[in-house]
């Protein structure tokens, strides 16, 4: 069975071999989730101890960071939870765009412990107390360290590794907090010295760099929101379906982020006229070829269009 008509167009839909990696994507975002929930709530727990025990403003923003780590950790376990869902009828592309919300829910918990750090650190900057058990607050600010560096560095890896925006800027956010450990570390330095208002402008040091980690948090989570991709991904789909046999071209690409998974689409023009077999053998080659290059992919529209070899100029499949 032939079919000649100018607009006559062949689509399809491929996932294969794709849901078993997604699955293993949510586990290790859960399993990230977990262990730096743990590490921090730990950290904070020692922290406040000590908090108690100095009076250390700078301890107290760095603690107060800290604890707010751990409640970003929530929203992300419960969108990573909420992305091993199936797409349901009212969500067909599934559940992903809640970690793009968990995201931009971070970016306002940094805010709201900058605000909140900055009104403490000028009430002591205007009203200084000395510092009490220095010794042990050099201590905390270590264990802070390690702790932050730690769920950083894990947090990162985890996130550029899924492709997770909203775990990427949750681990940048750690990796600021390890270093506001170490300003910590330097407040102690000043108190022993008798500097009492060391403290304070260390606290508001603390919020200069929220105030960055903000700006670059919420310019990645907002750019996910945005349908924002990089251009790369782009020309590596080009490129892994470009090479599959019988592709003269690949075009019309577009792709898009929903949390951690790249949902895309493509137009391909076969070299020669096929039969509908043959259509569907190319795809499943193409799909294959992109998935390869772009580990992320969860799914990969594709459409072919009329051969540019063809006089008629209109697509001819063989049904069989």
């Amino acid at each position: 069975m032939h079919s000649h008509d100018h607009d006559t167009h062949y689509h399809t839909h491929h996932t294969h071999g794709v849901i078993d990696s997604s699955l293993v994507r949510e586990e290790e975002g859960i399993r990230a989730v977990k262990y730096s929930f743990s590490i921090l709530v730990a950290t904070a727990l020692c922290q406040i101890v000590i908090v108690m025990l100095s009076g250390s403003v700078a301890l107290f923003a760095d603690t107060v960071h800290n604890i707010t780590d751990a409640c970003t950790s929530v929203p992300l376990w419960i969108a990573f939870a909420l992305a091993r869902r199936k797409p349901s009828p009212r969500f067909t592309y599934g559940y992903g765009r809640f970690e793009d919300l968990a995201g931009l829910l971070i970016v306002f918990i940094i805010i709201g412990s900058a605000l909140f750090i900055g009104y403490h650190s000028l009430q002591r900057l205007f009203n200084p107390a000395p510092m009490t058990n220095i010794p042990i607050v050099a201590l905390a600010a270590i264990l802070g360290f390690i702790g932050n560096e730690t769920v950083a560095r894990y947090k990162l890896r985890i996130g550029e590794k899924i492709g997770s925006a909203a775990l990427v800027a949750d681990g940048y956010h750690a990796r600021i907090d390890s270093m506001t450990s170490l300003a910590v570390l330097a407040s102690t330095i000043g108190a022993s010295l008798g500097w009492q208002r060391t403290d304070p402008l260390i606290g508001l040091g603390i919020v200069l760099i929220l105030v960055k980690i903000i700006y670059e948090s919420s310019s990645l989570v907002l750019a996910r929101l945005l349908d924002s991709i990089d251009p790369h991904i782009i020309i590596t789909i080009k490129n892994a379906a470009e090479v599959t046999e019988n592709v003269l071209n690949a075009s019309n690409i577009r792709a898009r982020w929903s949390g951690h998974s790249l949902h895309a689409e493509l137009a391909i023009t076969l070299f020669s006229a096929k039969s509908l077999a043959d259509a569907h053998n190319v795809v499943h080659e193409v799909t294959e070829n992109v998935k390869r290059a772009v580990p992320a992919l969860k799914s990969l529209s594709v459409h072919i269009d009329p051969t540019a070899t063809d006089t008629h100029n209109d697509c001819s499949f063989r049904n069989e």
